[in-house]
């Protein structure tokens, strides 16, 4: 069975074929980044219209790589929630239209029940239940797949996610967007032993009421300050231009980050009992948390054989090859949209 899927929710136009969930026949992505770029993060406005002008020939382009027409796939799958509101209306329209006029059903797939399916693209032997962790530039969340199409969230962000933290963090650090891809490099480049265990920078470890609930504001704060208290202190003094150590600053940063994303994972898991973890989303393609993440894991679930699932850089991002997934297994669970298929800013995945 043959699924197109079609990803608009963000700063990514993508159109892919997957074959029976699993296996990718194509996908292409038109990358607005540079773009971006110029004003510091994703503009939405810029990116509705740039969705608008591409889609017809980045689905055209994913048909032609698998090989097959319109009329050769047996659903189409679109991202309808969450993301920005008029990106997400580019796709969902674009998808109606091809349904209707091709006669193929309409299958809606939430954007982190997606990034979940990343892993069954790279991953033949994963099935549920397990658990994961979805990490990217708008979510955070501790979840319990326990179907294809059955998940339990047991924490999630209150505030900034992780990688919104990243990217205002490496803005105020003066590196491009995406801040995280910077800060990551950075922290790799700061050359200091047992790192792990001593920061450099004491950074705060946000309290939640909710153990696995992820709070990134005041964290992200602390760093700002660090930063403008530094700038401050060399007003007026024969000082370097670079009053800290960004490579330090960077580095003290993404420790923190990755010690809260690890931590509370790890309590989930022990909570739950699951010993499948799978990890999701942009901000798993950060190379400290992969690292950290193997280590606590290893060292916290020592006594039962734990598996971690982690897709390959390319499918961590946006991509539409993890929507086609996903929505085969909607398919198969009979989930269908009709022609008043709405997009939504905001919904909680269930």
């Amino acid at each position: 069975m043959k699924i197109l899927g079609i990803e608009t929710s963000c700063d990514e136009t993508a159109c892919a074929v997957v074959e029976d969930g699993r296996k990718i026949l194509s996908t292409c992505v038109a990358s607005q980044v540079d773009e971006h770029r110029l004003y510091g993060g994703v503009v939405p406005e810029i990116a509705s219209r740039r969705h608008s002008e591409c889609i017809v020939q980045i689905c055209e382009e994913a048909l032609d790589k698998a090989g097959c027409k319109l009329s050769d796939v047996d659903g189409i799958a679109v991202t309808y929630a969450p993301g920005l509101i008029g990106a997400l209306l580019v796709g969902v329209n674009f998808a109606k239209g091809l349904a209707l006029a091709a006669n193929k059903p309409l299958i809606p797939v939430h954007h982190i029940k997606g990034h979940a399916a990343a892993n069954y693209l790279a991953y033949p032997e994963l099935e549920p239940a397990y658990l994961c962790l979805a990490v990217s530039g708008g979510h955070s969340q501790i979840m319990e797949v326990r179907s294809y199409t059955d998940f339990h969230v047991l924490g999630r962000t209150l505030d900034d996610a992780a990688g919104e933290a990243f990217d205002k963090v490496g803005r105020a650090l003066g590196f491009p967007y995406p801040g995280g891809v910077y800060i990551d490099k950075a922290a790799n480049l700061y050359k200091r032993a047992e790192i792990d265990s001593a920061p450099t920078f004491r950074l705060p470890f946000p309290k939640t009421a909710n153990e696995f609930d992820f709070s990134f504001s005041g964290l992200k704060t602390a760093v700002i300050n660090i930063i403008h208290n530094a700038e401050q202190r060399s007003v007026g003094r024969d000082v370097p231009d670079a009053p800290i150590d960004k490579n330090a600053l960077a580095a003290s940063f993404q420790h923190t980050v990755c010690d809260i994303l690890c931590t509370k994972l790890v309590n989930a898991a022990k909570l739950t009992g699951h010993t499948r973890i799978a990890l999701t989303g942009g901000v798993a393609a950060n190379s400290g948390l992969r690292e950290m993440l193997n280590c606590q894991l290893s060292s916290a679930l020592r006594e039962s054989t734990c598996q971690l699932f982690v897709p390959p850089l390319e499918l961590c991002g946006d991509n539409a090859a993890m929507i086609a997934a996903q929505g085969y297994y909607e398919f198969l669970a009979g989930n269908r949209a009709g022609m008043d298929l709405n997009a939504y800013a905001n919904r909680d995945v269930m």
